[in-house]
């Protein structure tokens, strides 16, 4: 017989229960226990409920209460009812003291999930309701049930949990053009198409913010500049219009003329055509920034899901060489430099610069002087973030220089560090596609795990973490590797499952849930019709396999981490070479993209740290911080040259296709030198590394807008004022006030330290 619990999973009858709540009941009162009247009375529920194929607790309590009542022990039954509602309050008191806490704006992990959402507003006090009451239901009704035990044990993590019943995707790189040229529909009216660039730049935002709210992960706008260049040259067309109606003279002949570069001049003794020309060319600049210049303000202002957070936005660009697609990523630049608002740096969207040789990184490149321009707007501004497009991986077979569509095949990467590329089910592409889902291993738990039993099987007892290498026999190491192949393999297979289910289960959603995202923007969506399931699209999409803690698995492996012995470094590549294998196996077996994720831990850096201190107690170098290290990096604690941290990670973004990210923590004010940003993408360059960014401090007087690079700077030099903002990186996005960060993330910031020789390598 099964019974129906009350939260609605079902379980085998077993009168042990009965038997020991009453037994329960029985003990607070003067008779004591009476074990045969309580077996008794259990025997005679089962036998009245054995006609029965299902029943539900609440049906065998009500009989235990009859039974009782109409048993010698009239006292028991009392107990019993009072038992029943204590057990039912103590069921609610964990939900009620996590709802009392978001109702008083408490900073805590649950709270602090997302930096990126302010969960103090109304708004983002009902997605954190909506949240936390959704995972128990995602647990009992959607997930296997290897995947919920691997879950709730701490041996994988599923991210956006809460989203899952949506159905909804994580993130899309949006073909910007498309939009631009037919116009959109979104909520009750109708956007025609775009014919100057202010409103293309309306149109961008838009859309990034329409379909967030259909997503649960990031936007991204895949090439910015080669998008939106065709706007300078209808403006600048529309100038040439506004001279002619002026002067009632006939200038269509002007309408084709091409500028060399869209550069703001003095007019000085210019005559006839060419002050003209220049005219025109100077209101064009003076719009293309001032539209720079909007969309930069609204992506730091328009709020998506509820009203709770802004919409998580990205662009990449770069590599349009045309003097319109330069002047794009020159105003963006020059906007971005100027900041928003009274001059604060922009949070949003995050800048990525497609670097590429033979277009604008070496001198000679014609876009190497908004290279350099980018360079030092990263220098005082965090970005742009640079992935590097010659990297052996970023490369497509296809790309050609004398291709006006070449963007389609240039890879692009978006928030933290997603990557979105090969496809087995079309074109190697980033455009149009975006991540379906993605789940976490802990490989430290894993690592923890298989320690113990090869110190059981090789009969050695010693304390694991940093130091522990000296005690490792030859016939341990061989042990505990294989364990932990083992190990890896039954937990990648376990979330590599749990992936396939919650794309199945995605496909059961039909266009209409999605209107904006399946109009024709999510890859091969234009051919669905509003009532047809979006299967036979989503397999354009990828699923990532991801892992935490590499560093802490070594040290319990070896004794040390990656970046400090060659040993680890070999395993640590083995291990991940595994995951990246396995999921090139996975992607065969259920042939969809599946690809190895450096996971940016955020919400999970701690999640992992806690449960694994709680069972295993602390382990030096391992569970004694609230934290693990980002997925393959190097310990933010570890004192090292940039060029040796370049060295040590670079090797598994060829193994990580689903995203990785290198960066470099700068000391000093980076305002001072931008050529050591140079230099962070020198490395990229060298050691084939794919994307990279730079993290520094900058802290901004907002009473009187004076900036420097004090991170602890508490009153203003200037005017004495104390309103002061400070913007950190927290994995791969900026935030301007620490007090959104989670516990595990604060202590990984308080741990940072700066990396040298970046200023010797400049000089070079």
């Amino acid at each position: 017989m099964q019974v129906i619990k009350r939260d609605g999973r079902v379980t085998e009858f077993n009168p042990e229960r009965i038997v020991k709540a009453v037994s329960l009941a029985m003990s607070h009162t003067p008779g004591g226990v009476d074990i045969e009247l309580a077996n008794k009375i259990a025997l005679n529920v089962q036998k009245q409920l054995e006609d029965k194929m299902q029943t539900t607790v609440y049906e065998i309590q009500d009989l235990v209460e009859k039974r009782l009542m109409a048993s010698s022990r009239k006292e028991v039954a009392q107990e019993y009812i009072t038992y029943r509602y204590n057990r039912d309050v103590a069921r609610k008191s964990k939900t009620k003291e996590m709802f009392l806490e978001i109702i008083e704006a408490k900073a805590n992990d649950v709270t602090r999930e997302n930096a990126n959402m302010n969960t103090d507003t109304p708004a983002g006090m009902m997605m954190k309701f909506a949240s936390e009451t959704t995972k128990p239901f995602v647990d009992d009704f959607l997930l296997s049930p290897e995947a919920r035990e691997a879950y709730q044990q701490g041996y994988i993590h599923i991210h956006d949990k809460d989203y899952y019943p949506t159905k909804s995707l994580t993130c899309l790189q949006h073909p910007l053009d498309k939009i631009l040229k037919n116009g959109f529909r979104a909520g009750h009216g109708a956007s025609r198409p775009a014919k100057r660039i202010e409103t293309a730049s309306i149109i961008g935002c838009i859309s990034m913010e329409t379909v967030q709210n259909e997503m649960h992960g990031g936007q991204a706008i895949p090439a910015f500049d080669f998008y939106l260049a065709p706007y300078v040259k209808l403006t600048f067309i529309e100038e040439i219009k506004k001279i002619e109606e002026f002067l009632g003279k006939d200038l269509s002949k002007l309408y084709d003329y091409q500028p060399k570069d869209y550069l703001k001049k003095e007019l000085g003794n210019l005559e006839g055509e060419e002050r003209y020309i220049q005219t025109a060319i100077n209101s064009t600049v003076g719009r293309v920034h001032q539209a720079m210049e909007a969309f930069i303000h609204n992506m730091n202002t328009i709020h998506s899901r509820g009203g709770n957070q802004v919409v998580f936005s990205s662009i990449n660009y770069g590599t349009d060489t045309s003097p319109e697609g330069r002047c794009i990523i020159r105003e963006v630049l020059l906007s971005t430099e100027r900041g928003v608002g009274n001059g604060e740096t922009p949070i949003f969207p995050i800048q990525i610069w497609k670097k590429k040789r033979g277009v604008n990184y070496l001198p000679e490149d014609p876009n190497y002087d908004l290279y350099k321009l980018a360079c030092k707007v990263t220098a005082k501004r965090f970005f742009p973030n640079f992935i590097n497009l010659d990297a052996s991986f970023n490369k497509h077979e296809k790309w050609r220089a004398d291709d006006p569509n070449r963007y389609m095949y240039e890879c692009a990467t978006m928030g933290c560090r997603t990557r979105v590329f090969s496809n087995r089910h079309g074109e190697k592409t980033s455009v149009g596609r975006g991540n379906l889902s993605f789940t976490t291993v802990n490989i430290v738990r894993i690592a923890i795990e298989s320690a113990l039993e090869a110190q059981e099987q090789c009969d050695l007892h010693f304390e694991l973490g940093r130091g522990s290498e000296e005690k490792m026999t030859e016939k341990y190491k061989k042990t505990v590797k294989n364990i932990f192949k083992k190990k890896l393999e039954k937990y990648t297979d376990i979330a590599a499952r749990q992936l396939y289910d919650r794309y199945k289960f995605q496909c059961t959603a039909v266009a209409k849930q999605f209107p904006m995202l399946m109009s024709g923007l999510w890859q091969g969506s234009e051919e669905l019709g509003p009532n047809d399931t979006v299967e036979k699209v989503l397999k354009q999409g990828t699923l990532a396999l991801g892992f935490i803690g590499l560093a802490e698995c070594l040290t319990v492996l070896t004794g040390k981490h990656h970046g400090e012995s060659e040993e680890a470094q070999k395993l640590g590549l083995e291990i991940v070479g595994q995951i990246d294998e396995a999921c090139k196996n996975y992607s065969e077996r259920y042939d969809l993209n599946y690809s190895c994720f450096a996971t940016p831990a955020e919400g999970l850096s701690g999640r992992f740290t806690k449960m694994d201190r709680k069972k295993y107690g602390i382990i030096l170098g391992v569970t004694d911080r609230d934290y693990y290290t980002n997925s393959n990096h190097v310990p933010v604690w570890y004192k090292c040259t940039a060029e040796h941290k370049a060295k040590i990670e670079a090797p598994y973004h060829a193994l990580t296709g689903a995203g990785h990210i290198f960066y470099i923590e700068l000391d000093g004010d980076a305002t001072h030198n931008p050529d050591t940003i140079e230099a962070v993408v020198d490395l990229m360059d060298k050691y084939d590394m794919g994307y990279g960014s730079v993290n520094h401090t900058r802290s901004r007087c907002l009473d009187c807008g004076f900036e420097n690079a004090d991170a602890d700077l508490k009153e203003c030099p200037m005017c004495g004022g104390t309103n002061i903002d400070t913007i950190q990186r927290i994995t791969g996005y900026l935030v301007g006030t620490t007090s959104r960060w989670n516990k595990g993330k604060l202590a990984e910031l308080h741990d940072r330290v700066t990396h040298s020789g970046l200023g010797e390598m400049s000089e070079k």
